[in-house]
């Protein structure tokens, strides 16, 4: 199962993780969300992107 989760804390900075997703899939996935909002402020891969497993898992924060 793909799953996108969107955190927006009470200050405004949003958190964007993806999980279920394979390698770069996850930003293609993602894009559109990270176009809506904004800059990035950072970004964090974890090892399932860069691996060619079934279960990805990837970090992105913005401010908004």
């Amino acid at each position: 199962m793909k799953i996108i989760n969107i955190v927006i804390s009470p200050s405004g900075v949003t958190k964007i993780e993806t999980v279920g997703f394979v390698g770069s899939e996850c930003r293609v996935a993602s894009q559109f969300l990270e176009t809506a909002l904004g800059r990035r402020a950072s970004e964090r891969l974890t090892t399932e992107f860069h691996s060619s497993q079934s279960s990805n898992n990837t970090q992105t924060q913005k401010e908004g």
